[in-house]
């Protein structure tokens, strides 16, 4: 999922997935995709974390 604002200053959505690709103008959906977005960043792990958690799964399987 990409987010990128125009130099008009409008916000555009791109999303991919498999074999297919998505151009998002609508305001509400691109709205919807800005908040997914910044969900996703808010649950992120720091990189610190990510290296501690890597060894932890990889016991796991």
């Amino acid at each position: 999922m990409r987010l990128l604002e125009t130099s008009e200053r409008q916000w555009v959505g791109y999303s991919e997935g498999q074999k297919t690709g998505q151009l998002v103008c609508d305001r509400e959906a691109v709205s919807v995709m800005q908040m997914r977005c910044a969900k996703m960043r808010s649950q992120t792990l720091s990189p610190a974390d990510s290296v501690e958690l890597l060894p932890r799964m990889r016991g796991a399987l």
